[in-house]
């Protein structure tokens, strides 16, 4: 069985992450299905978004069973390794040029809610819960940490990856988390509404406002605006942008 569905509609095409009966736990094979699906979905220029969501009753629970006994027992470069490889899908997710988006349900705790969050966009159930426990049992959440650090402050952050308790859909929208909570019984159709905006506005910008937004982290004012400069120039070239300002200017 695969770790993965893939079902398309439209320009919006679904990943879900196939073990259930696991909480869709991460393991190496579902990590590299997930890696293969959005690379090839990257490729496909009539694709505007891809959301990624969880089957049976959770999003996704982190590492599974298997892969923390084989954390136990590996050396040094095999656990380096092990941790790139996850590392890889969350610098895919911000690098495929489209939107992806996660439809959170149930748990999505440790590795599952570094792969939340590593998504540009969250929508969430109600009775959704986020969370970072590794440090209950001596593991570091590394590099979602990368993920965190750059949607929260220093002290916040610090409570949330240190402390290892659970926390609501509502408590991670306030703080800026994600970006929806829908009743639970409403997020697919809630998801699919939200991702339909980018049916109807230019895919190549928002593709290059995608790639910009990210370059920019960490970067000098004055270099971040002459990135933008950069990528201003660019979009002007652009069909999208030729077509748009022709059919403004009929107006």
């Amino acid at each position: 069985m695969s770790e993965i569905l893939i079902e398309s509609n439209g320009s919006v095409q679904t990943i879900t992450l196939n073990r259930p009966d696991k909480r869709n736990a991460l393991n190496d094979e579902l990590i590299a299905e997930l890696k293969d699906a959005l690379r090839e979905a990257d490729g496909d220029e009539s694709l505007r978004a891809i959301v990624i969501r969880g089957a049976g009753k959770d999003f996704c629970s982190g590492a599974d069973l298997s892969a923390l006994q084989k954390i136990a027992t590996a050396s040094y470069e095999e656990n380096i390794e092990d941790a790139r490889s996850l590392a890889e899908l969350f610098a895919l997710i911000r690098s495929v040029r489209v939107p992806v988006i996660a439809a959170v349900h149930g748990r999505a705790l440790a590795g599952g809610c570094g792969l939340a969050l590593g998504c540009d966009l969250v929508v969430a159930g109600e009775s959704a819960r986020f969370g970072f426990p590794e440090v209950k049992i001596g593991f570091v959440p590394a590099m979602v940490a990368a993920i965190l650090r750059r949607n929260l402050g220093e002290k916040k952050s610090f409570e949330l990856l240190t402390q290892g308790f659970e926390f609501t859909s509502a408590e991670a929208l306030q703080l800026g988390l994600i970006n929806r909570v829908v009743p639970d019984e409403e997020l697919t159709d809630a998801v699919m509404d939200f991702v339909s905006v980018y049916t109807k506005v230019s895919g190549s910008a928002v593709s290059m406002t995608k790639k910009l937004l990210y370059e920019i982290d960490g970067l000098e004012f004055s270099e971040a605006v002459e990135k933008g400069v950069v990528t201003n120039a660019k979009a002007r070239m652009t069909e999208d942008c030729q077509k748009g300002i022709a059919k403004f200017l009929e107006k």
